[in-house]
């Protein structure tokens, strides 16, 4: 049977820290008696496999006596501590720390006195600053809803570019002394034409001009081959999804850089009919 300490230890290897506590310059997390540090994520552990009466994940040791009273705490670093490639290795920079009270145990991380231990996930400030954006889906000139088209006359789709709905939008997000800057741009829009075909242009597509006559879109379009008529409300539904790539980077010359990609969509709905030949 493993002891108490194995199963606590292979408890805490399971989680995922949901925060990191600082630590004072002796050897040991500041940690108040009674209490699980509450940057960290505790895991009640009692003895013969019973919960013990803590409260898991709450980060506050809640443990009480059959009288009712809060049992003394105390707390201790793990002896010896899980080796590097061990399953119980915290990781580097954290220290295996063990807190009882009466006959609950917790195990938790905590960061070793001095480690330099990042304060925030510059992804997690990216992501904060993308929400600042508002992105939103294509903004479409073309096709319109109110538009005439027909068979076999080549459609050209374009969508009209604003820093919400095409780019670029640049935002930043700030914490804990930390700034990510983030830059989005539209990379691709693909167009389902609602005829079972799909279009992928990688920019914003060209404006129709009279002068360019029944010639097919340099960039992007479609040419339909069947009508709409048979289709939900005799118009086909064209949706056009972009994909957003936006590029960040840690402000003041912070070598971290990343990049993410989000979608947004926007629909509509357009009648294809067939060309009148007037004899």
């Amino acid at each position: 049977m493993l002891s108490r300490h194995a199963v606590s230890l292979a408890l805490a290897s399971a989680l995922v820290v949901a925060g990191v506590a600082s630590a004072h310059a002796g050897d040991g997390p500041d940690i108040s008696k009674g209490n699980c540090d509450l940057m960290s994520f505790c895991v009640g552990v009692g003895t013969n496999g019973s919960n013990g009466g803590s409260d898991r994940g709450s980060g506050e040791g809640k443990q009480t006596s059959s009288g009712g009273k809060k049992p003394e705490c105390t707390v201790r670093k793990a002896d010896p501590q899980p080796p590097p490639g061990s399953l119980f290795y915290g990781g580097e920079g954290k220290i295996v720390y063990e807190r009882t009270c009466g006959t609950g145990l917790t195990t938790f991380f905590a960061a070793a006195p001095g480690a330099n231990v990042p304060a925030v996930d510059p992804a997690v400030l990216a992501q904060q600053a993308v929400d600042k954006m508002q992105l939103m889906g294509p903004d479409i000139a073309s096709p319109r809803a109110a538009g005439k088209y027909a068979v076999g006359v080549p459609m050209w789709m374009w969508v009209n570019q604003s820093a919400t709905t095409f780019g670029p939008n640049t935002a930043s997000a700030t914490a804990d002394g930390v700034t990510v800057t983030a830059t989005a741009k539209v990379s691709k829009i693909v167009w389902r034409t609602g005829d079972g075909a799909a279009v992928t242009c990688t920019g914003a597509g060209t404006a129709y001009k009279a002068s360019d006559g029944m010639s097919e879109s340099p960039t992007c379009g479609h040419v339909y081959t069947t009508t709409s008529a048979g289709a939900h409300g005799g118009k086909y539904g064209v949706t056009a999804t972009s994909t957003w790539t936006i590029d960040w980077q840690v402000a003041g010359g912070g070598r971290e850089t990343g990049q993410l990609a989000e979608t947004r969509q926007s629909q509509m709905q357009v009648p294809i009919g067939e060309l009148q030949v007037v004899r």
